[in-house]
């Protein structure tokens, strides 16, 4: 990680954001003294901007006053009475924090975690840790900086922004790590004005489209090309948003792993959140008798997989084959999605619904389907939860930027498998047959270098050295209102091609596997588009009143 002064404020900007975030120095801090909606949008903000997010609280926010009306939501009082409002702030929490400490120790009820919160932001992580973090799924809500608004190709103090990982900088691979990692943001870096130079010929503006729409879908779409380029490694910034049973339970899988990355994160993001939230975090400690608990299980689930593991994969066949195989799925669903929805509206019970719909006629389930869907106008019309018992499992090989985009999906069941250079690499079409591809292609196959000579000895930490546009192998298990959900979204023209892609193949298999349940996905987008991002630009511009 970057050293603690990568960010520096006066001594009054200090002294203001003290009173706002738990820490002015650390990378991870906790934001307070801050009423919802300015937290909100300061973390939909910090997503599109290269500033951290404490210097965008006040560029933004508290020195543009006049837009944010700061002052008046904040309310912010003279410096006596803030400090008597910190000290009866300081009582309050002691009070509360007694008091959730005897119910959780009382009456061990863990759902108490769940009424209180906390915003998080974790700074200057590698993207190998946002997928850790995001694999907890329930009471968090994260944001991510995005590849494809925010240019990566920034140094601070001369270096390029990614993961200096310990274990691999104090050994024989630190040099190899760090001069591909260097490489790979050089020829990211480069390749931008040649690719956007090339992307801007093939699609002139439209006179009638705005030079700033324009522009932003252009930029959108020579990132989306070039994000391939940039390691695992690379540091980004999330924000989240949690109540304390997500966080403790966060914290307790962080101090479990491996990496050192992610055992430092949750060191840190205790240390913040205890300031906060201490009550809901603190069996969380790592000398907590519920955390100690919680490791030896940890270990001893690991370690007893490991070894059944090696007693079977070895005897298994391998495919290195990429794309997206529909692994299984229940012939019987659209009978018992028939029942289902027949379910709340009567007094039967749903083994005798499901028996009487198996004896209906493929029209009448049809007439039934239909009922529930007919109404929908558009993606944003939630189907019925009856869809929940249908179900599909998907295994996905594709490039790990599209599993970034695609892994933020939290209402189904996904897993992952390391990331590695064994499965081959995506070729964006732009890049394809220009003076490029062959640039593009020899950077990414220096890295596969670098990779296979470190995975040799340390494949975790290999990770971090393997550029997005390498594939990576997982799997959906989703039943079907959550994969209308994802195929609908992830199909629309602001998309990546990539994930488009991916969402238009699994809503086509799902249906040519159970024809019955195409009517679900009238909302999936199957065209292509040049400029994806382009329309929805010029809508937000209009939104704003800017022509």
């Amino acid at each position: 990680m970057l050293t603690e002064d990568y960010e520096e404020f006066t001594e009054n900007q200090q002294k203001i954001l003290k009173h706002y975030v738990t820490n002015i120095s650390s990378h991870i801090f906790v934001l307070r003294n801050l009423p919802d909606v300015i937290k909100g949008a300061l973390f939909s903000r910090y997503s599109r901007s290269n500033l951290g997010l404490r210097s965008l609280l006040l560029k933004e926010f508290i020195t543009n006053n006049e837009d944010t009306a700061f002052e008046s939501i904040v309310q912010q009082s003279s410096a006596d009475e803030d400090e008597a409002h910190s000290q009866s702030q300081v009582d309050a929490i002691k009070k509360a924090q007694a008091f959730y400490d005897r119910i959780l120790d009382g009456y061990g009820d863990d759902s108490i975690g769940e009424l209180g919160g906390a915003h998080l932001a974790i700074e200057n992580i590698s993207m190998i840790a946002t997928k850790f973090i995001e694999d907890c799924r329930i009471g968090g809500s994260p944001l991510e900086k995005s590849t494809r608004y925010i240019y990566f190709d920034q140094k601070v103090k001369g270096e390029y922004l990614f993961y200096r990982e310990p274990v691999l900088m104090t050994s024989a691979y630190r040099n190899r790590y760090v001069d591909t990692c260097n490489m790979l943001f050089d020829t990211y870096s480069r390749l931008i004005p040649p690719l956007t130079e090339i992307i801007e010929q093939r699609f002139p503006k439209d006179p009638l489209v705005s030079k700033t729409a324009y522009t932003a879908a252009l930029r959108a779409k020579v990132l989306d090309c070039l994000r391939g380029l940039l390691p695992a490694g690379t540091l980004t910034n999330m924000g989240i948003y949690g109540n304390g049973r997500f966080y403790e339970q966060l914290i307790h899988k962080l101090h479990c792993q491996n990496l050192t990355e992610l055992q430092e994160i949750g060191k840190r993001s205790f240390e913040e959140l205890a300031k906060v939230i201490p009550s809901f975090v603190r069996r969380a400690h790592p000398t907590h008798r519920t955390h100690e608990a919680y490791a030896q299980f940890n270990d001893t689930l690991r370690r007893e997989l490991n070894l059944i593991a090696g007693q079977h994969l070895p005897f298994c066949e391998r495919s290195l084959k990429s794309g997206i195989r529909l692994v299984s799925f229940d012939a019987d669903a659209p009978i018992k999605v028939s029942a289902a929805l027949l379910y709340a509206l009567g007094d039967r019970g749903l083994p005798e619904l499901i028996e009487y719909c198996r004896g209906l006629p493929e029209e009448e389930i049809s007439r039934i389907l239909d009922v529930a869907c007919n109404a929908r106008e558009n993606r944003r019309h939630k189907s019925p939860r009856a869809l929940e018992h249908a179900e599909f499992t998907f295994e996905i090989v594709s490039d790990y930027g599209a599993y970034r985009d695609l892994h933020r999906h939290r209402m189904l069941t996904q897993e992952r498998q390391l990331l590695t250079c064994d499965f081959g690499f995506f070729i964006p079409p732009e890049i394809q047959n220009t003076p490029y591809e062959e640039e593009y292609c020899l950077a990414l196959a220096r890295a596969k270098e670098a990779y296979d000579q470190i995975a040799s000895e340390l494949p975790e930490e290999a990770q971090y050295v393997v550029p997005m546009a390498y594939h990576i192998r997982w799997y959906f298990h989703v039943n079907l209102r959550s994969l209308q959900w994802l195929c609908e979204l992830r199909s629309s023209p602001a998309g990546h091609s990539t994930y488009r892609y991916l969402a238009q193949t699994m809503a086509k298999q799902a249906s040519e596997a159970i024809p019955a349940f195409e009517r679900f996905f009238k909302f999936v987008d199957y065209e292509g588009y040049e400029l994806g991002r382009l329309g929805q630009e010029v809508r937000s511009l209009e939104k704003q009143g800017i022509s």
